[in-house]
């Protein structure tokens, strides 16, 4: 029957601030509709940058002749993967609905850049999301010993550290076990291979791989917004789907959620220290004397390079509240 209105259930897997692209399954397989945000149902989240994100599982309703769809709500969430976005000046929501932020780096071609990587972890923390530092591009030859060093301390934190090449396939094996069945966010700087490992996970998906800036020694884009990907052929249980999230590279991250003051409680090796200070927690850990953090630093518990990151996103987090002031 004609224009008869159908309410569905569907997976987000692409969504922008006035699209979103959901995943329906039906008896006959998966069927994908374009849709719209119906009118004001979705009020609370005016201010933000991208009101849904993929991972979201969200209510639309449609004619029954039609792939087109509006949204009337979005179902709860167990969590959401987020980034201060500068350009627009709101939070812009990456993932929903994850177990694993997958924190992708490379030794070399591009550079390993740890204050990247302290950010997407920072921001794994204050989504209560278990993040994964993954080192890919091993097969290239590093002679910086600062770089093993640096994903020695990340384990020593906390963090489990994976070392892969989506070229040679070694560490993939290892990586495969570990997000089967379950949904993760890939995050990384352009060019470190995100294309490269998802297209190694799942042979076919043909993802447009980038080429490095000779020049500048840096990706250039190549995902312009997160999308769901479904990594197939993993589990024998059918009702264990796999899923990655891939997201646009970006060079710089700005933590998202928390005040200036918050950054020490959610930094694994700083939190034990929060409020410990002789100024309690108003120490800024920059000069006060009795500073536990900086006693941390001179005492080798707190990596340098850990502080230091520290620091800068502390400045950076002071800088927007003084401007929003």
């Amino acid at each position: 029957m004609k224009n008869e209105t159908v309410i569905l259930k569907g997976l987000v897997i692409q969504s922008s601030r006035n699209i979103i692209n959901i995943r329906v399954d039906t008896p006959n397989g998966q069927i994908e509709y374009e849709c719209r945000i119906k009118g004001k149902v979705l009020k609370d989240q005016e201010n933000l940058y991208n009101p849904i994100a993929p991972g979201d599982w969200v209510i639309a309703e449609c004619q029954n002749d039609s792939n087109n769809a509006m949204v009337i709500s979005v179902e709860e969430r167990k969590n959401l993967f987020s980034r201060y976005n500068q350009k627009g000046n709101a939070s812009q929501l990456l993932a929903a609905n994850i177990d694993y932020v997958l924190c992708l780096c490379t030794p070399v071609s591009p550079p390993f850049r740890p204050r990247f990587l302290d950010r997407v972890l920072l921001q794994a923390d204050i989504a209560k999301v278990e993040a994964i530092v993954i080192c890919n591009k091993i097969d290239l030859e590093c002679n910086d010993l600062d770089v093993e060093e640096r994903l020695e301390e990340y384990n020593n934190i906390g963090y489990k550290v994976l070392r892969v090449s989506a070229k040679t396939g070694e560490g993939i094996d290892e990586l495969r076990s570990i997000i089967t069945g379950k949904t993760s966010v890939l995050i990384g700087q352009s060019g470190v291979g995100k294309s490269s490992l998802l297209n190694t996970l799942q042979p076919g998906l043909d993802i447009k791989e980038g080429h490095l800036n000779e020049k500048y020694d840096r990706g250039n884009h190549t995902t312009t917004l997160s999308i769901l990907y479904e990594i197939t052929n993993l589990s024998k249980d059918l009702n264990k789907k796999t899923y990655i999230i891939d997201t646009p590279g970006v060079r710089r991250f700005f933590p998202d959620g928390i005040k200036s003051n918050e950054v020490v409680n959610y930094m694994n090796e700083f939190a034990p220290l929060a409020g410990k200070c002789s100024f309690g927690l108003s120490c800024s850990h920059k000069t006060e004397r009795g500073c536990k953090i900086m006693e941390a630093v001179h005492a080798g518990i707190i990596h340098e390079d850990r502080y230091e990151s520290f620091l800068r996103i502390y400045d950076d987090l002071k800088g927007k509240e003084a401007d929003e002031y």
